[in-house]
């Protein structure tokens, strides 16, 4: 029954991320310097967001590590 299950959460998985592709935005006419997009908000907090992820990979790990008596 487990493995019916991981079938269908990867066959529901590839369809959202299938599903939700968007389209390349249009180009704005800056030449080859690049796609011109403005940077996401989320590109402001990127190495906050890896210092945090880090820290709960440490804590967690730490956490669920048997302890020997």
């Amino acid at each position: 029954m487990k493995t019916i299950n991981k079938l269908t959460l990867a066959f529901f998985l590839l369809t959202a991320f299938l599903v939700s592709a968007q389209p390349p935005s249009p180009g704005s006419g800056n030449g080859s310097n690049g796609t011109g997009a403005p940077a996401s908000p989320v590109d402001m907090y990127l190495y906050i967001l890896a210092v945090v992820a880090i820290i709960l990979i440490v804590r967690f790990s730490k956490k669920y590590i048997p302890k020997k008596i």
